[in-house]
């Protein structure tokens, strides 16, 4: 079986797996931002510390620096900076004896301030080399100031701010996800009070459930309802059915016990044989009556993959009739009188036929000592296909139409019969999406199933 997760992970997990990956492409573009901006920082810095040791070189004339700018050389951007500063000859005017390893060279009339990436003392640094125009102490020329700090504190600086926007991410994160953890199960409350209403209903209880439920919901509330009323028409029709039969089996068994024990308390073997056939009789109408039960309970639900089958009408009919004219009919006639055009019909095939053979039988068992004749027709009625039984006999009238059309309905009054010929026919009819129609004709009467093609 199919391993699912519970609504609340899988809501959870829709939501937060995208935050993720939000905050780690959020985290990305932080840590490169981090990075350009340590670099503007600390660039910045470099220049700001380049141009006050220029500044104080040429006003003191190399002796000393000014103590703001010695500060600045002891903590620009949290760490200490380093400097040099010699004259056009070569000569050092003021700062470290050893510059840095790796300062480019440019052009002797380039005096635009130049970034670089170094060595000092074995540990790598980053530098600005700036040339300036100064006179000092009666030489004139180009100075070159030279600063630099160790790459150290700016990762460190880099690091410390992935670490605040990491934390700030994180923190953000866990809430969110804190929120919608219990955001969702407040939010799927009405499915557990759902779940009871539910939880209540039983066989003997089925009634819809009335419980309000938010607007996602109300579609399965809908479908739940329209199957529990489902339900409880199949569960109230089955009872009916049951006890309805019952009723009507009770008395054909009784028969069948009564004629048995006579059959075994015959004095003779003549009245023995007599009663005997009385009791196949009388087993044969009970088996008739069981197997009418069945086909009514059949008809009620038609067997969707039986649904879908396509057969010709004319030939369903005609072999239908031929079954019939083989059997003893005395002066009884069938007629069939096909259609014109045959017409191919997609339904249960097998409840069609019994639909029509009901409509025969009950002509053959009704129809009185009049009936002659038995005609069975087959046309094509617009979208529908009409098939019709009409007999010569004595017919019913519109009062007595009405009896046989209802369950275990008699309208003759030897009984003779199950009353479920008719009642048959109307449902295979229905369950096709089509309609019985009785009329009484003097004499006779005339059946007739539409069905659509």
């Amino acid at each position: 079986m199919r391993r699912t997760y519970s609504l609340r992970i899988r809501l959870t997990l829709i939501i937060l797996l995208p935050l993720l990956f939000v905050a780690g492409a959020t985290g990305l573009w932080q840590l490169n931002n981090a990075r350009v901006t340590a670099g503007e920082v600390f660039d910045n810095s470099l220049l700001s510390a380049a141009l006050a040791v220029s500044n104080d070189v040429a006003l003191s004339e190399g002796d000393a620096l000014a103590i703001r700018t010695r500060n600045i050389l002891a903590d620009t951007s949290g760490g200490q900076v380093f400097y040099h500063v010699y004259a056009p000859d070569g000569v050092i005017v003021a700062g470290y004896a050893t510059p840095p390893v790796g300062i480019p060279r440019t052009a002797e009339d380039d005096l635009s301030p130049v970034y670089f990436n170094g060595e000092y003392l074995g540990r790598e640094v980053r530098g600005l080399r700036m040339r300036t125009r100064m006179q000092i102490e009666g030489f004139s020329g180009v100075f070159t100031t030279t600063v630099w700090q160790d790459v150290t504190i700016r990762s460190a600086f880099v690091q410390d701010l992935m670490l605040r926007s990491l934390i700030t991410i994180s923190s953000i994160i866990t809430s969110l996800a804190l929120i919608v953890w219990f955001g969702v199960r407040i939010g799927l409350y009405p499915l557990s009070d759902l779940q009871q209403a539910i939880d209540l209903r039983s066989g003997e209880d089925l009634k819809p459930i009335q419980r309000p439920v938010p607007i996602e919901v109300e579609g399965i509330v809908r479908t739940l309802n329209r199957l529990l009323g489902q339900i409880s028409e199949v569960m109230a029709t089955q009872s009916e059915f049951i006890s309805n039969a019952a009723h009507q089996l009770r008395n054909p068994i009784a028969g069948v016990l009564s004629l048995a024990e006579a059959v075994r308390s015959s004095k003779n073997l003549e009245d023995a044989q007599e009663r005997a056939d009385d009791l196949v009789k009388a087993a044969k109408e009970t088996s008739q009556l069981a197997q009418k039960l069945l086909t009514y309970e059949r008809a009620k639900s038609i067997n969707p993959v039986s649904a879908k089958e396509s057969f010709s009408i004319n030939e369903l009919l005609d072999g239908l009739v031929q079954e019939y004219r083989q059997k003893d009919l005395g002066n009884v006639q069938i007629v069939f009188n096909p259609a014109q055009t045959d017409a191919s019909l997609s339904g249960d095939r097998t409840m069609i036929r019994e639909a029509v053979s009901n409509l025969i039988d009950n002509a053959l068992k009704h129809g009185g000592s009049d009936l002659k004749e038995i005609d069975v027709t087959a046309e094509r009625g617009g979208i529908n296909l009409v098939v019709t039984v009409k007999d010569d006999g004595r017919g019913l009238d519109e009062s007595e139409i009405k009896t046989a059309l209802q369950r275990f309905g008699q309208v003759s009054e030897d009984g003779e019969g199950s009353g479920l010929g008719l009642p048959i026919v109307a449902r295979v009819a229905e369950r096709h999406h089509g309609a019985l129609a009785l009329s009484g004709n003097n004499p006779g009467l005339r059946a007739q199933i539409d069905l659509p093609l």
